[in-house]
């Protein structure tokens, strides 16, 4: 059975595929991904998964309407609200 191995090198990073490894059985995987990306302690987290267990998303889903203007590197634009603001002012004091 094929097996694929996720490695995070140091605390805080994410997950990388280490690469992939046969073994007959979760334990033997689980001691070869131990030999090849651990014993040097060049990972922190090991996760050891059956190949037919990864699964392929089709289309993901992303939405296609968000306010992302929080996003910006500049800050949040709000000009575009103060100028509404300014016109629902000015229209209640008339």
């Amino acid at each position: 059975m094929i097996y694929e191995v996720f490695r995070q090198e140091r605390e805080g990073q994410p997950l990388q595929h280490g690469g992939s490894l046969e073994a007959p059985n979760a334990a033997f995987a689980e001691a070869y991904a131990r030999e090849f990306y651990g014993r040097r302690n060049e990972s922190t987290t090991l996760w050891i998964i059956p190949r037919d267990a990864v699964a392929e998303v089709e289309e993901p889903y992303v939405a296609d309407v968000f306010d992302r203007d929080y996003r910006r590197v500049d800050g949040y634009s709000i000009k575009v609200k103060l100028k509404e603001a300014r016109e629902r002012a000015g229209a209640l004091a008339d």
